[in-house]
């Protein structure tokens, strides 16, 4: 890789956590939406673009570039092969200068030299950079953003990122460009969840007079959102507003979700109010958001509220609406206010789910009521909507927390019969149905079967265990868990350790203890230090 100078003109970059120094959002700046493209915004503070006066190919070197071109054009790829062995950036870079009206042409003479590179700088930035202004200026964003990708994951200088960014830059005007190179630079960061290197190129736009288009912007917001950088979110959204990018209904949509999960649920509700009056049509995933925003919170009647919005709106709650509001329901124990959903979802044509069934099952289940869930569970089947492991999963959770392993085995047989295979969960609730009839034994063969299906019991499913056979005063047993649980790694609490040690204490087997301390001690996994 070749390293460019930036001849001074580079300002210092900003980084990401800069955008904290914007105010607060200003919906009224979101008027009058633009055309969506990369904007250039050029103004008496904005930097010029730099040119570059390249030394043209002379001697040997015009030569081979002409007879290479020759060749190029007429698809003669065998003679062109008796050639790589004289390639190097320079020829190269002027042959795709040559070609740069054929963006097909110049794509596949790239990869040709990828191939055919004998000389590791064949292909440099500078040349990365001609290829990647000629598809940008034929829309090809995909195969650029490829490129980008491959460039940005095998680079292992930390300045790549200013380097690939000055290479662009200096040869904009040669490869006459379009600002989409740099927004296509943009997106590819955000796409990398690079934050800090997209935040970087945002602001060099800004100072060369471009800025990127909204769909870019929108993936950055996205990114941030998908690793819960919400803050960043916001700040970013508020210096598009600055830099007068009008955002589109999807962009708002994630600003609303950004409120809502910063539990500014009143900010959601001003923003999704004010989208009419900016020229922006709400749609389902506006209020939807603002929804779980209040359910999440336990604010189950002003979600309520929410949905009767969309009516009022022109809109009607479709089966996300209505699988929230039941999950939101069921969490907080209102399950005759679950139902009650239900019924209205129905009620209204919209049909219910393999999540809106599956949310009722696991509700009324958690709560013990295994007949009501049952009845979901028919009416699943009777619909024909195909249950899955967390249709079954629920329904012998529900049983084995009341001791019905019998009526749980059942369910387990018809997991054979949907082709699902048990995971952890179903283990563990099979552990537990048998703990709770004090089968401490079969629940360990059940715990050995677990492992041996490759699923990985949690500290929950340990803890049962134990205080099934410390019930039973078997603490054998439960010192046979203690040392499973040393052997998978999970953590141990010094109170259960010390509840089995007495116990074997009192059976009289007091060296049996004491071996057991020890052997934990040294291991070091008990979460605090022992005593005798």
């Amino acid at each position: 890789m070749i390293r460019i100078s930036t001849c001074g003109h580079r300002r210092m970059c900003v980084r990401y956590s800069s955008f904290a120094s914007y105010g607060e959002l200003d919906p009224s700046s979101s008027a009058n939406p633009t055309v969506s493209k990369p904007h250039v915004s050029r103004n008496r503070n904005t930097i010029p673009i730099p040119h570059r006066s390249n030394p043209e190919p002379k001697g040997q070197d015009l030569d081979f570039i002409n007879v290479a071109h020759s060749h190029l054009i007429q698809s003669d790829w065998d003679k062109l092969n008796n050639l790589s062995h004289h390639l190097d950036s320079f020829r190269v870079k002027n042959i795709l200068l040559k070609i740069q009206k054929d963006y097909v042409l110049s794509l596949e003479f790239f990869n040709w030299v990828k191939q055919h590179q004998n000389h590791p700088g064949s292909l440099s930035l500078e040349t990365h950079s001609i290829v990647l202004h000629t598809l940008t200026k034929n829309r090809k964003f995909k195969s650029a953003e490829s490129i980008l990708r491959e460039i940005l994951l095998t680079g292992d200088d930390v300045d790549l990122p200013a380097k690939l960014f000055d290479a662009l830059l200096y040869s904009y005007r040669e490869c006459d460009s379009t600002p989409r190179v740099f927004d296509s630079l943009f997106k590819a960061f955000a796409h990398l969840k690079k934050f800090r290197n997209a935040t970087d190129t945002f602001m060099q736009m800004k100072e060369y007079g471009f800025l990127p288009n909204v769909e870019s912007c929108n993936a950055y917001m996205s990114s941030l959102l998908g690793q819960g950088r919400v803050d960043i979110a916001l700040r970013f959204y508020r210096e598009m507003r600055r830099c007068k990018i009008s955002p589109n209904t999807y962009t708002l949509n994630m600003v609303i979700s950004c409120y809502c999960r910063s539990g500014k649920l009143d900010k959601g509700i001003e923003l999704l109010q004010d989208m009419g009056r900016l020229g922006f049509r709400a749609t389902n995933v506006s209020y939807n958001t603002l929804i779980a925003g209040y359910c999440e919170k336990g604010l189950l009647n002003s979600a309520w509220k929410v949905k009767n919005m969309m009516g009022k709106n022109g809109l009607q709650p479709d089966v996300v609406t209505f699988n929230t509001l039941i999950h939101g329901f069921c969490r907080d124990v209102k399950l005759k206010e679950a139902s009650k959903v239900f019924g209205e979802m129905k009620a209204v044509n919209v049909a219910p789910n393999i999540v809106t069934y599956n949310t009722l099952i696991n509700g009324y289940s958690q709560q013990g009521d295994h007949e009501m869930a049952y009845r979901f569970y028919e009416d699943m089947v009777f619909k024909g909507i195909k249950r899955d492991i967390l249709t079954y999963n629920a329904l012998i959770f529900g049983l084995c927390k009341q001791a019905k392993t019998k009526k749980a085995a059942h369910f387990v047989k018809e997991l054979d019969k949907e082709n699902l295979v048990p995971n952890s969960s179903t283990f563990s609730a099979l552990i537990m149905g048998q703990c709770m009839r004090r089968n401490a034994d079969r629940g360990f063969e059940l715990y050995r079967s677990m492992i041996r299906s490759g699923c990985h019991p949690n500290e929950e499913t340990f803890n049962v265990l134990i205080s099934a056979f410390c019930q039973n005063e078997d603490f054998d047993g439960a010192a046979q868990v203690l040392r499973e649980m040393v052997r998978r790694s999970v953590p141990l609490d010094s109170r259960t350790v010390h509840q089995v040690c007495n116990g074997l204490e009192h059976q009289g087997k007091d060296q049996l203890a004491k071996e057991l301390i020890q052997e934990l001690e040294a291991k070091k996994f008990v979460q605090e230090p022992l005593g005798h």
